[in-house]
């Protein structure tokens, strides 16, 4: 990539995105049923035109929470976390967000404000769309609309899945086994022996604030998991060998 530039959003953004010559959504490797960028290829094509592909480099803030949302953003690979909190206060992790999640749809929608702030936990490259192109594209097509119902009901899944981790478990290893078994389903790979595989992208000091304990409390049950053969941790891949295990916790 030659050229970057300071994204022209309207945020005053001091981390540089590379603009790049968009992939089509169509081809996209990435694509999962359910995801907005699985939509049929006709409207696919109209999304395309409404927008460009850019790199985002890691651990660069794409927007924060109370920002005006001008944008909204589909992300076509890597990660990002999603935070709320004071800016001089802790910050609390809401979720991890990969490939084929929407950013920014609500406050969109809501003319409204961002409620958390993103950060890119890799590289990430992301379809950015403004938001009067985004309220056109959605008036011309039917399908975008229901799709985009979907992602927001989805998104109050994923609130709500916060929540019960964190009111209505008893234990760590009940919040933790909670935690993994929502990254699998958000971020991971089913395989078709029942396994699921997941980048470990969280620290465990990040893992133990969202699961409302200590970094080493994270790390000792997370050996336990592992001695248990629940779980297997190698080169910053999670395998869950037994997700019914962890299940059964819950």
């Amino acid at each position: 990539m030659t050229n970057t530039e300071i994204s022209s959003d309207g945020h005053g953004r001091t981390a540089q995105m590379g603009r790049q010559a968009p992939v089509g959504c169509a081809a996209c490797s990435n694509r999962r049923p359910g995801w907005f960028c699985s939509l049929g290829s006709a409207v696919l094509a109209d999304l395309e035109l409404a927008t460009s592909t850019i790199s985002l480099p890691a651990q660069a803030a794409l927007f924060t929470q109370g920002e005006e949302a001008r944008c909204l953003y589909l992300i076509c690979g890597g990660y990002l976390k999603l935070t709320t909190g004071r800016p001089d206060d802790r910050q609390m992790i809401v979720r991890v967000a990969g490939p084929g999640s929407m950013l920014g749809l609500y406050a969109v929608l809501s003319h409204g404000v961002y409620e958390v702030s993103a950060e890119s936990l890799t590289t990430a490259q992301l379809r950015p769309v403004e938001r009067e192109r985004f309220l056109n594209f959605l008036r011309s097509h039917k399908e975008a609309q229901m799709r985009s119902v979907q992602c927001i009901c989805q998104e109050y899944r994923f609130a709500l899945q916060d929540a019960c981790r964190i009111a209505l478990s008893e234990t760590v290893a009940t919040r933790l086994g909670r935690l993994l078994l929502e990254l699998a389903h958000q971020i991971g790979e089913r395989t078709d022996n029942g396994e699921y595989h997941f980048p470990l992208l969280l620290t465990h000091e990040e893992m133990a604030s969202m699961t409302c304990t200590t970094r080493e409390t994270v790390t000792r049950t997370l050996g336990q998991f592992r001695k248990e053969g629940w779980i297997t941790i190698e080169d910053s891949l999670v395998t869950l060998r037994q997700p019914e295990r962890l299940q059964s916790l819950i």
